[in-house]
Order: C-alpha cells, then sequence, then structure tokens
C-alpha cells in the first residue's frame, strides 16, 4: 500500500479510535449535567466566577479532564471529588452533552 493511502486511512480512522463519546448517550449526559449546573451552567455556561465554560469544548478534551480529576492527575477542590463518583459511561455521557452545545460569538463593532 502506497505511503500516501496508509497516511490517509490513519487520518480517517483517528477520529473513530481517540473519540471517547462515540457510544455516549447525549440525553443521559443532559440528565447527569443537572449536577455540573451549580457551578457551570445548565447551558454549560459557567456560572460560578472560578468555574469554566464547558459548552462547545472538545468531548476528547472533557472526558480527558474528567478522567485526570477521578485519577488524581487534576485536583480541584469540588472536582477531585465530584469525579470519583463518576463511571467511564458517566464521564462519555457528560462529555458528548457538553461539546454538543453550540457556541457562538459576536464580534464587537469596532471603526
Amino acid at each position: 500500500m502506497p505511503r500516501v493511502s496508509l497516511l490517509t486511512a490513519a487520518l480517517v480512522a483517528l477520529p473513530f479510535a481517540a473519540a471517547p463519546g462515540l457510544a455516549a448517550d447525549i440525553a443521559a449526559g443532559k440528565q447527569k449535567a443537572q449536577m455540573c449546573a451549580t457551578c457551570h451552567g445548565r447551558d454549560g455556561i459557567a456560572t460560578a466566577p472560578d468555574a469554566p465554560n464547558l459548552a462547545g469544548d472538545s468531548s476528547i478534551y472533557l472526558a480527558e479532564q474528567l478522567k485526570a480529576f477521578r485519577e488524581g492527575r487534576r485536583q480541584h477542590q469540588q472536582m477531585s471529588i465530584i469525579a470519583q463518583g463518576l463511571s467511564d459511561e458517566d464521564i462519555a455521557d457528560l462529555s458528548a452533552w457538553f461539546a454538543a452545545i453550540e457556541v457562538t460569538a459576536t464580534l464587537p463593532a469596532v471603526n
């Protein structure tokens, strides 16, 4: 097989191999995200000043961060405790939900 074809095949397969949210249930993620609303907002736009917005982030990024909190590779007073109770399925569902939220931006009118 030519080198270009191998590279093309690898690039096509990469999203399927790396995406933790493939089997995720967005509707289940929406339900599970109710526990996140106090800090991260019902729509994934943070309401707490020290909480990040989650809406529109990559499901891969979100899943990795939740796993890092769960495994102790990342520390935060509340998130480290909350993540301990999350299964891989919970993480996939939550990541899929927040990633599915569309975020738009409006540039300011500047002359």
